[in-house]
């Protein structure tokens, strides 16, 4: 029986460990309330999620031996939903970001 819950224990305590966030989580965060206002211009209903998803490295276009990291973040004006990648270089110590990309989230 101690051999069961141990293992139980095991597992449920795997499934609780969160990926540690990207150094430029918070960086992205601001980005992405930049790049809504860029295109949108301010408005008091917009909203960014402060999730952040780290997706696949993208290969820099100008050099194939380097990678760029590309950070996912969602946000919304009124009833519009926004997908934003902002794409930093891969370096210890600073956000340097190299691009942007947004799409808006609807059926047409």
């Amino acid at each position: 029986m101690k051999k069961i819950i141990a293992a139980a224990l095991f597992v449920s305590t795997g499934l609780v460990q969160a990926e540690p966030a990207h150094r430029c989580s918070a960086e992205a965060v601001k980005q992405a309330k930049s790049l809504l206002t860029f295109h949108f211009g301010p408005d008091e209903r917009m909203e960014i999620d402060s999730t952040v998803k780290v997706l696949a490295p993208i290969r820099n276009p100008a050099n194939k031996a380097q990678s760029f990291d590309v950070l996912e973040v969602w946000g919304s004006i009124y009833k519009g939903q926004y997908r934003m990648h902002l794409i930093y270089a891969q370096l210890k110590d600073s956000c340097v970001l190299m691009g942007q990309e947004i799409l808006e989230h609807a059926s047409l």
